[in-house]
């Protein structure tokens, strides 16, 4: 399995908007510029996050896309569902026109196999939130617009 770019961008750009403007609305130029993504791109990434409720939008000169929920309730997987479908290793359906035998022994073992690391996959995505990222962001030093430190000489 391989997280696409569409992917790998929406979470940069919900993670720009937690932790550069605290999930209130900012505009799709501000996000692109800061993270280095297409505007085009991201403008059709946050449909789909809007779709599945996700984001949200405002409109006028203070608009732009917000957070729907809280960072911490964010999760990568439900990131990754919404732009790349369900996340598995392996195939939903048996090929058709596959033989019963083969289905009923090697393939069958095999399946079961690539649906629970699916599980293990998908679990560790959900493990992780925007807020956790924002956090991680802090831990290393990334500075926030308008977080000044003040440095007093005597």
């Amino acid at each position: 399995m391989k997280l696409s770019n569409k992917g790998r961008y929406a979470v940069r750009a919900l993670f720009d908007i937690a932790f550069f403007n605290g999930g209130l609305p900012t505009q799709v130029k501000d996000i692109a510029e800061r993270q280095q993504i297409p505007p085009r791109f991201l403008e059709q990434i946050f449909q789909d996050l809007k779709r599945a409720g996700l984001v949200g939008s405002k409109r006028g000169p203070q608009g732009g896309y917000n957070l729907a929920l809280g960072a911490e309730a964010v999760r990568l997987g439900d990131i990754v569902r919404a732009l790349e479908g369900p996340i598995s290793l392996g195939d939903k359906e048996p090929e058709p026109n596959a033989p019963k035998e083969t289905l009923g022994n090697s393939r069958r073992i095999t399946e079961q196999i690539f649906s629970e690391l699916s599980a293990q996959v998908e679990a560790c995505f959900d493990a992780i939130t925007i807020q956790h990222i924002c956090d991680l962001a802090e831990a290393e030093g990334l500075r926030r617009p308008g977080a000044q430190r003040y440095v007093y000489v005597i």
